[in-house]
């Protein structure tokens, strides 16, 4: 187990790296000065890219970069002058994640029950009626199904707030729209991990004893339908706890995916990066600790 863990954590170290190398010299190919204004002094526009670092070889700044990064600095904002990233991210990812958090328990609970009733009713009413349900949250984008439900509840009927957030009211529509895809994705998995157990011959021994169907579906068939479904809690997590930029626009959310549109827009090259590293190696830690934890329920997959 140590060995498996020890080659989890170098994989992760190594895709991290990878991660900030290509965020690095991409943020480089974007077209565009951010220092560039007719209303600024050429001379000063120099002293600003001086102060960045931004007038030395691209070599240069990348190696001081890195250097800073293995440190903990993301760097300082461009836009928001004088705040550096990490301040801005402990400021606004408080947000991302409550709506995340709030998302994903709603679309865990919600999914894996959905899951369960297709798997117990295949073939019947419920099943074809979930799966539709299944089929169009995962074929229909955040940037269509938000709007909609924003002008149905909020604009028609009027039962919930359209936007901002701080009460419960305005938690729902956002909560539901980005969790979502979860939903769908959750039934879709569970329906055919369930379906898998419930042909086992353990499954039918327990239902030729007589067992209840709803002991054999909790301690057989739901217990071992979850192992499966741990491969896929790493990124599922990590892409519902930190938020969706398309959400937080259209619900007005004051969380960090905001400030990472307006950073590419206005070429603020280390809240660029340093953004796209946070989400990056946050994603890389919850896949590894998935690892570790499937390694852990499931002894074969471990590296002898």
């Amino acid at each position: 187990m140590v060995r498996y863990v020890l080659k989890r954590v170098l994989i992760a170290l190594l895709t991290v790296f990878t991660l900030a190398t290509v965020t690095f010299f991409l943020s480089k190919l974007l077209p565009g000065d951010p220092f560039m204004n007719e209303k600024i002094p050429t001379s000063v526009q120099e002293k600003q890219r001086a102060y960045y670092g931004l007038d030395r070889p691209v070599t240069e700044q990348y190696l001081i970069y890195m250097g800073n990064l293995v440190q903990g600095d993301l760097g300082t904002s461009i836009k928001y002058v004088g705040r550096s990233v990490w301040d801005i991210i402990r400021e606004f990812f408080p947000v991302s994640a409550q709506l995340g958090l709030i998302a994903l328990v709603f679309a865990e609970i919600v999914g894996l029950l959905f899951g369960i009733l297709c798997a117990q009713y295949r073939n019947r009413w419920p099943d074809y009626v979930l799966m539709v349900f299944a089929i169009l949250g995962i074929a229909l984008p955040s940037m269509v199904i938000g709007p909609l439900i924003r002008y149905l509840f909020g604009v028609q009927l009027r039962w919930l707030p359209v936007g901002g957030w701080g009460k419960p009211e305005q938690m729902l529509m956002p909560a539901f729209v980005l969790g979502l895809g979860t939903i769908a994705g959750n039934t879709r998995s569970m329906r055919a991990c369930m379906l898998a157990v419930i042909t086992q011959d353990y499954v039918k021994t327990a239902r030729a004893k007589g067992m209840s169907p709803l002991r054999v579906v909790m301690k057989h068939e739901l217990k071992n339908s979850l192992v499966p479904m741990l491969a896929n809690l790493g990124p599922m997590i990590a892409g519902v706890l930190m938020g969706s930029f398309v959400v937080e626009q259209i619900f007005v959310i004051p969380g960090l995916g905001k400030h990472f549109v307006n950073a590419v827009s206005t070429l603020d090259y280390p809240l660029i990066m340093g953004l796209t590293i946070f989400y990056g190696t946050f994603l890389v830690v919850m896949n590894l600790l998935v690892d570790i934890l499937y390694g852990w329920v499931d002894p074969r997959i471990r590296v002898k």
